[in-house]
Formats: structure tokens, C-alpha cells, sequence
């Protein structure tokens, strides 16, 4: 029997696999070791393969293209709606194989091994930084029972975290001055790791075309230029500026019916990495905006004067991803 669709669940050890035929009968719905699965894969004819998009599917996924196979992956939420009652591999793998042959169906665009290693990169220094955060945040609690406030910002929390290393310190008792130097020298090591994370993303976009072609973009720099090539690469597989940022959850939620259109609010389902440097960006954009009113975007300030700030940098991270986009897939400077 010519099996023509595949169904994969993927897990860490033991791999579900679901095939059909053309007229849709069933070859197989088995398990598979992970040492068997390209074994059993290099024995099938080429094929059309469908997996959801998880951890580890985009290996895979360019493992079974050397073999010669095509290869779909699919967002696991869009899958769910093929699930039949119940749970388990062999439902899941059956769901999967008939998700992936439905014309309607969004895609995910397969990840290079260079993509990958520059998102290792980001999310090495994403983990650094909420660590650096959660440590600031103890020290103005601990210091707070002490009636010693360190002035608001990231930056303040790091110098008074030098302060201290330099011998400025605090008329607190001996037990806790012990505990605050062992969290201040915690502080400055992970402030220079992110900077030496921060000078890496900037050397490995510098030798990046679309990375550099981002950054002509006002409000977008080197690390969110960075994380939307190694993310989103050349965007053709959107066919427009506000499918990318619907896909980034920069759109409001459509819940129009009976012919009345009502948007709700910011759906924020997309990826929330990307998002939160865009809306950064663009919060950075907006305080320079108001320093130098000069060179400020009139549509911007247009927008700043019916809106909320929180609700324009929205509304500016929403516009900046569909010229993102126009960027990436005209492969031409902003």
C-alpha cells in the first residue's frame, strides 16, 4: 500500500506514526523509538509529513527533507480541533495526519539551524534578564524593611548594587550586610552577562542582511531586529503586513456578526517574546518622541493626543510589524 500522508506525534522517546493511502485508508498507526524513527522513515517512499509545531519539530523536520520528504508543521491549537473524543498517541497521530491535508490550514515555516542557534542566543539572554529583574525586585523589598529605597529603575538597582561592592554601605545590621554583598555581586555578574549577550547579538547581526535592513526601521534595534529574522525569517509565509501581526498577537480580537463589526481587545495569542520587544521599542520611540518634538511622526503624535501612551505603543508596535514585513519579504531598506 502507497502511503502518501504521515501523521507524527512527536515526544522525547516514544514516537506515535500514522500513515494513509491516497483513498484515505489506513497503512499503520504504530509507535516508534526515537533510534527507529528515521530508520522507519528512510524505508517509505517520499511523502507528505505532518507534525505539530513543538519542541524539537523543526529537527526533525529537516532530518525527514534530506530523506526527501515533504514536511508540514502545524500550531498544536489548530490540530486539537481534529482530535476525536478521548486521549492518547495513537488519536493524536490519526488527528494530526488529517489536520495536515486540510486546504485550509496555516502553516509554520521550518526553522534553519541558524535560526535556532541565534534563538538559543535570545532566549539564554531572556532568562538572564527576568533573573537579573527578580533580583532587584529582593533588593528593594530586603532594603525596604530598612527604610532604604533605591530610586525606580534597572539601572538605579545596578548602581547602588556597585555602591555597596565599592564599600558604600548601608547602617543595616553585620548578618544582612553579609547577605546584601553576596546579592549585589549576584547583580553586577548578571548585568555584565547581558551585556556580553547583548554585544554577541549585535556581532551576529551585523552579519545578517535582513537583520541590518530591520534596524533602518525607527524604533526597532539590534536585538529585536535580531529576534524577528531568527523568528519569523523572510516572511513570505504571510501573505500580508497584518497577518504578521495578527500572528505576533498585535491585532484586536474580531467578533463581528450579523453584519456589525466589534473588535475587542489586543488578542496578545502570538509570540510574546517579539511582541514585548516591539512594544518596548516602541515605548523607548514614544519618550524620545517627546523630547525631540521636532522629529516626532505626526501620525504618532496625532495618536498620542486621542490615546492613552500604553495604547498608542500598541498601536505602534501593530504598524512597525506590517512595515517589518513589508521589509522582510521587498528585501529593501524602510
Amino acid at each position: 500500500m502507497q502511503v502518501t500522508t504521515v501523521g507524527l506525534d512527536l515526544a522525547k522517546n516514544i514516537f506515535q506514526v500514522h500513515g494513509i493511502s491516497a483513498d484515505g485508508t489506513v497503512a499503520f498507526n504504530k509507535s516508534r523509538r526515537r533510534a527507529q524513527l528515521l530508520d522507519f522513515f528512510k524505508n517509505l517512499e517520499p511523502c507528505l509529513i505532518g507534525m505539530e509545531a513543538c519542541g524539537s519539530s523543526h529537527h526533525w523536520a529537516r532530518q525527514f527533507q534530506k530523506l526527501g520528504h515533504e514536511v508540514r508543521l502545524m500550531p498544536a491549537m489548530y490540530v486539537k480541533a481534529y482530535v476525536k473524543r478521548g486521549k492518547s498517541d495513537a488519536i493524536d497521530a490519526e488527528a494530526i495526519c488529517e489536520a495536515v491535508t486540510c486546504p485550509t490550514m496555516r502553516f509554520v515555516a521550518i526553522k534553519t539551524e541558524e535560526q535556532q542557534g541565534v534563538l538559543f542566543l535570545h532566549r539564554a539572554r531572556d532568562m538572564v534578564v527576568r533573573q537579573r529583574t527578580q533580583l532587584s525586585n529582593m533588593l528593594r523589598g530586603l532594603l525596604g524593611e530598612f527604610g532604604i529605597v533605591i530610586a525606580p529603575g534597572i539601572g538605579r538597582a545596578v548602581k547602588f548594587a556597585k555602591g555597596v561592592l565599592d564599600g558604600a554601605l548601608p547602617s543595616i545590621p553585620d548578618v544582612a550586610i553579609d547577605v546584601l554583598t553576596n546579592l549585589c555581586n549576584q547583580m553586577v555578574a548578571l548585568h555584565l552577562r547581558i551585556l556580553w549577550y547583548d554585544k554577541r547579538i549585535l556581532l551576529e547581526g551585523r552579519r545578517d542582511r535582513q537583520v541590518m535592513l530591520l534596524r533602518t526601521i525607527p524604533g526597532v534595534g539590534p536585538v529585536t531586529a535580531s529576534a524577528i529574522v531568527a523568528t519569523a525569517g523572510d516572511g513570505h509565509q504571510f501573505r500580508n503586513g497584518r497577518e504578521f501581526a495578527a500572528w505576533l498577537g498585535l491585532t484586536p480580537i474580531n467578533r463581528s456578526s450579523g453584519g456589525k463589526e466589534r473588535l475587542g481587545r489586543i488578542s496578545k495569542m502570538g509570540d510574546r517574546y517579539v511582541r514585548r520587544l516591539l512594544v518596548a521599542g516602541m515605548t523607548a520611540r514614544l519618550r524620545h518622541m517627546k523630547d525631540n518634538p521636532d522629529r516626532a511622526d505626526p501620525w504618532a503624535i496625532a495618536l498620542l493626543e486621542r490615546k492613552a501612551p500604553r495604547l498608542a505603543t500598541v498601536a505602534m508596535a501593530n504598524k512597525t510589524a506590517r512595515i517589518v514585513w513589508a521589509v522582510l519579504t521587498r528585501n529593501e531598506r524602510y
